[in-house]
């Protein structure tokens, strides 16, 4: 693989894709993952061991929780993360165990700081809609590269998309780099085996108005 995605999702939109157990999403963009470009399953017999992140549990729920399933002591989501991804992505030093793959996803977010990013710029959950032009521009401008943006489409009778999820790309030596549209993976990283609704997510429409939606409707 040649880099990775850190996927940031919007708890919000996350449980409108879903008719799960959502109770309360958390108003803040949590974890989706951190992804290896076009690997998946890579060491099938390196199993998932929660003890090894117990350092990390309280940034592991509040940064990364299950946002489908609100019991605090689900682990599903983070085996399922380390089986497909955290197994590839452990070809790299710094990644390449448990606590160095989950720990370095959580100091890229932190340092990343997306939410306040979003609202030093004045973008905030609202009922009023955004260009998607307006978002990318603030992005940019903050972080000096091009994230990947992903949308809810509009259903039957909505004009504007949803926003749901924003990765950031990052090279081998973890620095920040440009999600171009010409490195895509062939295969998209979305999460069709496990129920986080995101197969629904495709590339937001700058047409089109942006919903970044303050509570589940």
């Amino acid at each position: 693989w040649k880099k990775l995605y850190l996927a940031h999702h919007w708890p919000v939109t996350v449980c409108k894709m879903s008719a799960n157990d959502c109770q309360d999403p958390p108003e803040y963009w949590t974890i989706h993952g951190l992804w290896p470009d076009k690997t998946e399953e890579c060491n099938r017999t390196w199993h998932f061991n929660v003890t090894e992140i117990k350092d990390l549990m309280s940034d592991m729920r509040r940064f990364w929780p299950d946002v489908l399933h609100s019991s605090q002591n689900r682990t599903q989501f983070w085996k399922h993360e380390w089986d497909k991804h955290g197994t590839c992505a452990a070809t790299l030093e710094v990644l390449n165990s448990q606590k160095k793959y989950f720990g370095t996803a959580l100091e890229l977010y932190k340092h990343i700081d997306l939410n306040s990013c979003l609202l030093k710029a004045g973008i905030k959950p609202s009922s009023s809609y955004y260009q998607m032009a307006t978002i990318k521009e603030a992005l940019t401008r903050f972080y000096g590269v091009t994230p990947k943006i992903q949308c809810l489409p509009p259903e039957e009778g909505e004009k504007a998309q949803t926003i749901g999820q924003i990765e950031f790309c990052f090279s081998k030596e973890l620095q920040l780099e440009n999600c171009t549209a010409a490195l895509e993976p062939e295969s998209k990283p979305l999460h069709l085996d496990w129920k986080l609704g995101t197969e629904e997510l495709s590339v937001c429409s700058d047409a089109l108005p942006t919903y970044y939606p303050a509570q589940v409707q």
